[in-house]
């Protein structure tokens, strides 16, 4: 294993114990709004491993998956912000 490989190493598993523990508090998570939340930090931390994955194998077309995973993302959270708030009422 060369220091190269090493230092691209120490990044990735990184961002895969995040996605863990995430992964974690989205299982256990009290309420609602904290597996909402739980959700998207797995769906930031994806985002980021892919990105990450894209840059180290000079992947440009991995960027197009970045942008569409960001998109659903981002809507996901959106509708369970607004399903929380009606529930409310």
């Amino acid at each position: 294993m060369t220091l190269d490989n090493l230092l691209l190493m120490v990044p990735f598993t990184a961002l895969v114990g995040g996605l863990i523990m995430a992964f974690y508090r989205l299982l256990i998570g009290p309420s609602l709004a904290d597996r909402v939340v739980a959700m998207d930090l797995m769906a930031a931390m994806a985002i980021s491993i892919i990105a990450f994955f894209a840059i180290v194998t000079d992947e440009a077309v991995l960027l197009d998956v970045v942008a569409v995973v960001a998109l659903t993302s981002f809507l996901g959270t959106i509708a369970f912000a607004y399903y929380i708030e009606v529930r409310k009422t």
